[in-house]
């Protein structure tokens, strides 16, 4: 089984997370953002992988610390959780709808991180406690660079930033999930590393 256990406390954050990526799609998400809970249970679902993450942090200051952590721990984990990577896919792309959204998501499980972010930001936050839609961006950098992967998310086309983001969280889910998938033995690199 390939699994990753993490905890990340901060002065500013505290986070606990498990990781398994050969799971049933189970997602058990508190992070206080419930619009964050909804996003990142559809890594989960999406992705075929069960997580159980919960996060505590100073909302009443702002919600950057927590989103970002939370993105640098689950990074950390799918690091951690893919080993060596013998075997992986490796690559992985899709274009993902959710009604009137369309975004691209394309990613590369090489060891290099790299966030390329074309979703423009809706122009005022969702849920309540509100998740300004801009911390998406932060989310997908920390994550990208924890991982070290190479992650470009592209917006297509949409209007319902609920939506936007949504389809968004579900493609690189869908990406990850192809990525991820051992087909073979050997490291997926002329170098012999990622």
């Amino acid at each position: 089984m390939r699994t990753a256990k993490r905890r990340r406390v901060t002065k500013e954050t505290s986070i606990e997370l498990a990781l398994v990526l050969d799971g049933s799609g189970e997602a058990a998400v508190t992070t206080g953002l419930p619009f964050f809970d909804h996003m990142l249970a559809q890594l989960g679902k999406h992705g075929g992988f069960d997580l159980e993450l919960r996060a505590s942090g100073d909302l009443e200051v702002d919600a950057h610390h927590t989103v970002e952590d939370v993105g640098i721990a689950l990074g950390e984990a799918l690091a951690e959780a893919l080993g060596d990577k013998a075997g992986i896919r490796r690559f992985a792309s899709i274009s993902l709808p959710l009604d009137e959204a369309l975004v691209d998501v394309a990613l590369d499980l090489s060891g290099r991180p790299y966030l390329h972010y074309e979703v423009e930001p809706a122009p005022e936050p969702l849920g309540s406690p509100p998740f300004d839609p801009q911390l998406a961006e932060e989310f997908w950098r920390a994550f990208a660079t924890a991982a070290g992967l190479t992650l470009h998310l592209r917006m297509r086309s949409g209007k319902n930033p609920h939506h936007v983001l949504e389809a968004s969280f579900k493609g690189v889910a869908r990406a990850l999930r192809d990525a991820v998938r051992v087909e073979g033995g050997d490291i997926p690199s002329t170098k012999g590393t990622l």
